[in-house]
Parts: C-alpha cells; sequence; structure tokens
C-alpha cells in the first residue's frame, strides 16, 4: 500500500484536476452530476515546469492559440517574467500528420540542443508509463522517433545520456542506447522476458518501493547501471475479465503475496556500446533482500545501492568499486521496527559525504555522513520530524526541508545550514496556514510554491528565496474559490481528541449547513489508518472533499481522524507504535475517538454513526465495524483487504513481519477473524480487475459473512482497478451507490 498510491483521497483528487467542463448554477449547492461528471469544480494546475539555466529561465505547457487542443511550451525569464514561446505546438506535427503530438511529459537535454517528448501513453498498473518517445532538434525543428519499428506505445522511461547525444529506454523488458543524430540503435540486453525483467521494476516494487525507472546512466556517460528481476518463481495471480469478450479473458502476473517468493533481484553494469553484463556481487539469497535505491557516485567511479532485508529493519548503504568489482558497506541503519528506504542520499564535498534520513533518536532527521568513516552528524537537531528534502544548495551550503513542528496537519518549508552547526528557520511565512509545497531551482533563488488549505483549492506563485517574497502568481483558481464561496455554507473544523491510550489524535468535522446544536445529525466517520496516509491535513482534498461537502448539504457531519501509526511528523514512536498490531491499534483510537466526540457533541446522534474508507481504510472500516460494533451502525468499505495475508509481501512484511512465525498477530490484525461480530448495516464494494488488493479478499470476506448468518450489501464493478473509474460514467455511479446507502440507513430527520 505505497504511500503515494494508497491514500485513495489522491487518486480521486488527481482525476479532478484539469479545466472546468462548465458553469453551473451553484445556488443550490453541490450534486454528484457537478463533481463527478462535469468536474464543475476542478481546480487549473500549472505546469508541469522545468527549470533552465540553474534557474534563470524555466518552461511550462500553455494552450496554443494555433491548435487550442494542445500546448505549446514557453519559456519565461525568470526574474522579469519576459514570455517566448519555445516550441510551437506546430512545430510537434509528426510526418504524415495533420496534428501535433499530446505531451504527456517532456525533458530538455543539458545542453538544450534536443528535446524528449512523451506522447501516445499508455498505463502499465498505475501510470501511463508505455508510450512514443520524439526527439526534437531545436537547431532545425527536426523530428525523430525513437525505437525503429518498435509497436506504438512500447517504450519506456527514455532518459538522455549525460552528453545530451543519445537516449536509454526500455523496450519489452530489454535496455536499448539510441544515437540522436543516427539511425543507430544497440541493444544492450537481450534476455527480457515475461519473467526477466531489465531496466523497470517487477510488480511489487513498483507499487511498495516506486520503482518504476529502473536503470542509471554513469556520469560520463559510458555505462549504464540497472535492475533486472527474476520473477519466475514467484506464484502469479489471476484476474479474470468476464465483459470484453464471450468469453473470460485471463491476466496473469507474478504477485508475492505476504510470506511468499519474491522476485530475485540484482543490478548489472553495462557499457553502452554493449558487451557483458557485470552484475555487482550482494551477499545472501537474492529473494530475500531488497534493493530498493541505485545510483552512481558524481565521480563515476562506483554504484551505490541501498540493501534492505526482507524483515525490512536494517537498510545497509553499500557501494560496488568500478575498478576492482569490490563490494563494501558504508553505512548501516537499524530499527528494531521498521527502516524506511532513504530517498534523499545526496553527496557533498565531491563524493566524500553523503545525506541520510533516519529516525535512530527517535525523530526523523537528516544527517551528514562521512562515505570513508561511516561517522554521521545530524542537520537539524531541534525536537521534530524531517518529512522531505526539498533542496541542498552547495553554493550556499543550505538545506531546505519540509517540516511542521507545532502541527501536524501542515506542510511548511525550513532552512538549515548544511554543516549541522545552525539552527532550523521557517521560511513560510508566519501568516500563511495550509499546506505549501515548492519545487526550487537548481541556484536556490527561486521557487514554484504551491498552497492550499482545507476546503481552499491550489494556488501557484513564483516566489524568490530565502526571503519567501511573491515575484508572481501563476494560477490562482480565483474562479473556482468564488464558486465554493457561492455554495450553501458548511463549517469546517480541526481539533484534538484522546484515543486508546490517552494521545491525543488530530481531527476535522464538517458541519452541515444552517447548523443547528439542538438537533440530532447523522454523523460519517472517513478513515484510512494505516502507515501509508493521514486524512487529516489542512489541503484541498479534491472530490473526496467535495463529495462529503455534499453530504453535509444533507444533513451529515462528516468527521475524520488520524490514529497512531499514520505517518504524520509526530516522532518515532507514533508512527511505529503500531509494528504488528497493524488494524488493532488504530481500531482502538477510532473507537476511543468516536465515544469522546458522542460525548463533546451531543448534537451527533448515536444511533447513526457510519464508516467509510478505501483501500487500508476500507481494512479498518471493517476492522471497526467488526470489532466495535456498539459504535457503528453502518459502513461502507471499498476496495478493502479483508485478510492481510492476502496482501503483498513488501508491505504487509514491513509492518507486520513474516506470517510464518507470526501466524497470531496476522490473524488477530485481519478483519476477517471478527466478521462473525457483525451487527451493523455493511456494503462492500470492489472492482474485479484489481491487481493491488485483489478482489479475492472480498470474495473470502463473503464467505465469512455467510458462514455465521451476517446480512450484508456488495456492489462488485466488473474489470475496474483499485481505483474503481474505468468506464463510462464508473465514478458517479460509484458515489451515486455510496449516498444512496448512507440515506436509506439513516433514521429520524
Amino acid at each position: 500500500m505505497n504511500r503515494l498510491t494508497h491514500i485513495l483521497v489522491s487518486i480521486l483528487a488527481l482525476a479532478a484536476f484539469g479545466f472546468a467542463a462548465g458553469e453551473p448554477d451553484d445556488a443550490e449547492g453541490l450534486t454528484l452530476k457537478t463533481i463527478f461528471s462535469e468536474r464543475a469544480f476542478s481546480p487549473r494546475i500549472f505546469g508541469p515546469a522545468r527549470w533552465l539555466d540553474e534557474g534563470d529561465k524555466y518552461t511550462t505547457l500553455e494552450p496554443s492559440p494555433s491548435f487550442p487542443e494542445h500546448r505549446d511550451i514557453v519559456e519565461y525569464i525568470t526574474a522579469s517574467g519576459k514570455r517566448n514561446i519555445r516550441v510551437p505546438a506546430a512545430k510537434l506535427i509528426p510526418p504524415g500528420k495533420k496534428e501535433p503530438l499530446e505531451i504527456a511529459d517532456y525533458r530538455w537535454s543539458k545542453d538544450q540542443r534536443f528535446l524528449l517528448i512523451f506522447s501516445n501513453t499508455r498505463r502499465v498498473w498505475r501510470a501511463n508509463t508505455r508510450g512514443d518517445y520524439w526527439v526534437l532538434h531545436m537547431k532545425n525543428w527536426r523530428m525523430k522517433k525513437l525505437g525503429g519499428d518498435a509497436p506504438p506505445s512500447s517504450l519506456m522511461f527514455a532518459h538522455f545520456s549525460p552528453g545530451g547525444n543519445r537516449v536509454a529506454y526500455v523496450r519489452e523488458n530489454n535496455l536499448y542506447v539510441e544515437s540522436i543524430n543516427s539511425e543507430q540503435q544497440i541493444q544492450l540486453t537481450r534476455d527480457g522476458s515475461k519473467t526477466t525483467i531489465n531496466g523497470t521494476g517487477d510488480w511489487v516494487y513498483e507499487e511498495e518501493f516506486g520503482l518504476r525507472d529502473g536503470f542509471r546512466w554513469s556520469p560520463d556517460g559510458s555505462a549504464i547501471a540497472f535492475w533486472q528481476f527474476d520473477s519466475s518463481d514467484v506464484p502469479l495471480f489471476t484476474l479474470v475479465d468476464n465483459t470484453s469478450a464471450l468469453y473470460p479473458r485471463l491476466t496473469r502476473f507474478p504477485y508475492p503475496k505476504a510470506g511468499e517468493t519474491n522476485s530475485a533481484c540484482r543490478i548489472g553494469v553495462i557499457p553502452v556500446t554493449g558487451g557483458t553484463v557485470r552484475w555487482i556481487p550482494l551477499p545472501g539469497n537474492p529473494r530475500d533482500y531488497y534493493i530498493p535505491r541505485m545510483s552512481w557516485a558524481p565521480d563515476g567511479g562506483s554504484v551505490i545501492l541501498q540493501r534492505l532485508n526482507r524483515l525490512q529493519n536494517t537498510n545497509r548503504l553499500m557501494a560496488w568499486d568500478r575498478l576492482s568489482g569490490d563490494v563494501r558497506q558504508i553505512f548501516s541503519d537499524t530499527d528494531s521496527a521498521w527502516v524506511d528506504v532513504c530517498d534523499h542520499v545526496l553527496w557533498l564535498s565531491g563524493s566524500r559525504d553523503f545525506t541520510w534520513v533516519s529516525e535512530r533518536d527517535g525523530w526523523r532527521r537528516l544527517y551528514r555522513c562521512n562515505r570513508e568513516t561511516g561517522t554521521s552528524l545530524p542537520i537539524h537537531r531541534e525536537p521534530f520530524d524531517l518529512i522531505r528534502v526539498n533542496a541542498v544548495i552547495r553554493r550556499t551550503g543550505q538545506l531546505y526541508f519540509t517540516a511542521s513542528p507545532d502541527d501536524p496537519t501542515r506542510h511548511l518549508l525550513f532552512r538549515v545550514p548544511l554543516d549541522g552547526r545552525g539552527k532550523a528557520h521557517r521560511v513560510t511565512p508566519a501568516g500563511q496556514g495550509g499546506w505549501h509545497s515548492y519545487d526550487i531551482s537548481p541556484d536556490g533563488h527561486w521557487a514554484f510554491h504551491q498552497f492550499s488549505d482545507f476546503g481552499i483549492p491550489p494556488c501557484t506563485e513564483l516566489i524568490r528565496l530565502p526571503a519567501h517574497s511573491r515575484q508572481r502568481i501563476l494560477e490562482d483558481n480565483t474562479r473556482l474559490k468564488a464558486r465554493l464561496s457561492s455554495l450553501p455554507g458548511a463549517d469546517g473544523e480541526f481539533f484534538r481528541i484522546a484515543g486508546a491510550e490517552g494521545d491525543m489524535l488530530d481531527g476535522w468535522c464538517i458541519r452541515p449547513a444552517g447548523f443547528n446544536a439542538t438537533h440530532r445529525y447523522p454523523a460519517l466517520f472517513y478513515v484510512y489508518g494505516e502507515p501509508a496516509g493521514q486524512t487529516v491535513t489542512r489541503r484541498w482534498g479534491g472530490n473526496t472533499y467535495l463529495w462529503h461537502r455534499f453530504l453535509a448539504q444533507k444533513g451529515f457531519v462528516v468527521i475524520s481522524i488520524d490514529n497512531r501509526g499514520t505517518p504524520a511528523p509526530r516522532g518515532r514512536g507514533w508512527r511505529k507504535s503500531v509494528y504488528r498490531k497493524i488494524g488493532v491499534i488504530a481500531s482502538e483510537d477510532q473507537a476511543a475517538a468516536c465515544r469522546h466526540i458522542l460525548e463533546d457533541r451531543p448534537w451527533i446522534d448515536p444511533r447513526n454513526v457510519a464508516v467509510w474508507g478505501w483501500s487500508g481504510g476500507g481494512s479498518m472500516t471493517l476492522n471497526m465495524m467488526f470489532r466495535h460494533p456498539e459504535l457503528y451502525a453502518t459502513g461502507i468499505a471499498v476496495a478493502p483487504v479483508s485478510d492481510i495475508r492476502y496482501y503483498d509481501s513488501i508491505y504487509q512484511e514491513r509492518y507486520m513481519g513474516l506470517p510464518q512465525s507470526n501466524t497470531d498477530d496476522y490473524s488477530n490484525a485481519s478483519p476477517i477473524t471478527f466478521a462473525h461480530q457483525l451487527q451493523g448495516r455493511l456494503l462492500v464494494v470492489h472492482g474485479t480487475g484489481d491487481d493491488n488488493v485483489h478482489y479475492q479478499a472480498t470474495e473470502a470476506l463473503i464467505n465469512a459473512l455467510v458462514q455465521h448468518d451476517r446480512p450484508f450489501s456488495m456492489m462488485a464493478y466488473p474489470n475496474r482497478s483499485h481505483a474503481i473509474r474505468e468506464g463510462k460514467n464508473t465514478s458517479i455511479h460509484l458515489f451515486s451507490t455510496l449516498t444512496r446507502f448512507l440515506e436509506t440507513g439513516r433514521t429520524g430527520p
């Protein structure tokens, strides 16, 4: 349950991004049609933008006057805002075609002589990672499609070489290098197959480690280091498509469930001219450790990789020497629960020092480590968590990072000297609350700053650093904000309330329009509750927020609580208190908070308390309904994991250990164990084509509920994935179904 893909609110919010399709009459408020079909409350999003010349310029995409359905690539002088159409859409018309390429993404070569365009994309699992790549010669506007005779939409992860004269890419699980100025293509690997994967991740690495782009150019451009996966012994999972043809179609793919055999993973290095692969030798069984990250040292003399043991409680940073072929450990991080992959190994002082994120002293900090001695020094010493590294500015010796010392529901920018001798200073102005993200220029002088708040859509501006002074607004969504403000009011509040063991939990509440404290209102709790995501955040929540506000129009109080174990910046103890108790501690916290809320807010009807969630939140909904039937009268579990033994190895074993040695904990953490205690109304929703949380889990739950003679409702969406968004009208049908179930279960006024 990857933290980027498993907060399903994010999937729904991203689905809403784009241009508003209509101008509805807002006098009567939100409707399911305006939210999910017309997308009339979708924010405009700036970008994608690319910094040029260390930050003196940037490019972005803007609608083309000549081809209204397409976009120009526009260049801006950062300081002055002077605008220039760098690549008109008219220059992106392939030979023999009448329309320009649809730009899904683009990338400049280092010297900006060439532009790489990703188009005609297709989804693989989560993202559109297959497509066509074109190279545009900026001097003569000549376009070249990469891949030669490759089938349409079959190339993946194309990258310029450091010198800009070659492009490497993955095609059908093999690595290729192609010259820009000639027709030369070199196939570097030839063993790619359904079970041998070169240059990209297998299913579970993609889902849980975010590993899609699986190769790295050496700094001198002479070699490529790449991941290879052998999934030949991984058990196959079968998806059944009953609706696309007269007879069922089967899709089989390697999927390691908890405790099952993983792919064997290794790193190879090969010259870009072709030849023999040098495999990096690592100790141990390659099916019982992970290599989640790999890169070259800046001097090109070594490949640096992270090696996690299967329990994921020890992460070793290892270096392979390019000349000798030897491997040595240069750093190690351990934890009695689990360690996270470090996404911030940045090199300082050439290749001598590097940065590392660790929770070893109880807070998530960035450390400065020495490659030779392994010694480490915390860069910020204050007692709060680093959330994300935004930029390391070597010229000024400064680190920009995201944190929120006083309020776990926010994201704010801080700055601290890299030498670890100074204090961290808040850069986000004191008067600005909410949720802030930054794309900082390489020279550290500028940033694209996006901020939003609860119920307030994002605004993007260009700012100067370190003063955080606004240079100009890039997208403020003024029209959407005005449209939202014209809707019938719905009061929102953030609060804290005690959990099962007295910890103060963060929460929010949306009260109905025309709220009257003498009335009794039905309540709906929105839950996620697992280590992959927070729900209680002061940021724009997209379609999920809009649906909750729609329910408030109908008289519901909507509440969300973040229990212990969610990835809030509240210290290691908070996050890792749930080790081997996923679903147990969380549901106890949620139930305790619910009891306190009912005591403190007499205007909530205790007979009409409902809960809903998606994915991990669907599992939590089941846990809350089964473990605390006296509290929750109604529940909606979307795409839930009913038995955690059915979920993938990397996620489940990280937080629960191995099922072979931990049988009782796996049973106690699985909702299905307590299915016999169901008393309220339950709706289970699942897509039968869900490759992530398999429909199998819902079928097992159905069997358990039938065995115990427990009535329930269910809705299966044929051949839909985990997001349940494929096909015409799927989203509006889904949320209409959820809404009707809540309304028919409500009693009283």
